[in-house]
């Protein structure tokens, strides 16, 4: 079995730090050990004197398939604390002295939607899958909406969450929720030349600047992330979501 770290891989080029999710066989869906990874990656990048940008990607097919929810169905509080730590993770990227960037080469559902919507930059191509299909499956995708809203504002997020469904890479980038476009087989390249241009801006001015447009466009607090998390425990314990959800994993 991976450990939590190797579930999350960091490697360096440059001044550039690349994490990507390493749960390919799962199409890097978000499990306990996934996001403990994650979060033990944050503590290392949060101490990165070096790092100058971030690259947020997924290996093999998919960036980030959502929730992994099957183990915690029947229990609320792990339930709680995987999504606690969801809104958790997300909140440390937002705060994150450097550009992160969101390269997105496959499915990013849900949760993995909600990493690329809380990027400062996302890149994809015009085959990927992005959106949240939670309300389909009875689930309501409280903590990810805070950074919906502020990424295509409200009453784009409004209509997306409440329709629920995916869309195509470009058709995210035509609503705003994906920054660059590009070819599939251009991605990786893309993404890096990105970084590279990203890197050449001053360090101060570029970290001074994030947190004064952290700060324009309102923060989200942990708290409402924290309050976004029970509400979706709730939802998600609930008669409809388990049902529904049985019959997902059963198949």
């Amino acid at each position: 079995m991976l450990s939590t770290m190797a579930l999350v891989e960091l490697t360096h080029t440059d001044h550039i730090v690349t994490a990507e999710f390493n749960r390919a066989e799962k199409h890097n869906a978000l499990s306990p050990e996934l996001i403990e990874g994650l979060h033990e990656a944050l503590d290392t990048l949060e101490r990165d004197q070096d790092m100058r940008v971030l690259i947020l990607g997924g290996l093999g097919k998919s960036f980030c398939a959502g929730m992994d929810l099957r183990g915690v169905l029947n229990d609320v509080n792990a339930m709680g604390k995987m999504l606690s730590g969801l809104g958790r993770a997300t909140y440390r990227l937002r705060q994150l002295p450097v550009p992160v960037i969101a390269r997105v080469q496959g499915a990013a559902i849900g949760g993995g939607c909600g990493f690329a919507a809380v990027a400062d930059i996302a890149i994809t191509h015009p085959e990927a899958k992005l959106g949240y299909p939670e309300v389909s499956l009875g689930i309501c995708p409280a903590v990810v909406a805070p950074w919906l809203i502020r990424k295509i504002g409200v009453g784009p997020a409004r209509a997306m969450l409440l329709q629920g469904g995916t869309r195509s890479g470009e058709a995210a980038y035509e609503m705003g929720l994906v920054d660059h476009l590009v070819q599939r087989e251009e991605l990786d390249g893309a993404a890096m030349d990105l970084a590279h241009t990203l890197a050449r801006g001053g360090g101060v001015a570029v970290a001074a600047t994030k947190a004064w447009l952290n700060e324009l466009e309102g923060p989200v607090s942990l708290e409402t992330l924290e309050r976004g998390a029970v509400l979706s425990a709730e939802v998600i314990a609930g008669a409809d979501a388990q049902e529904r959800l049985k019959k997902l994993y059963s198949r």
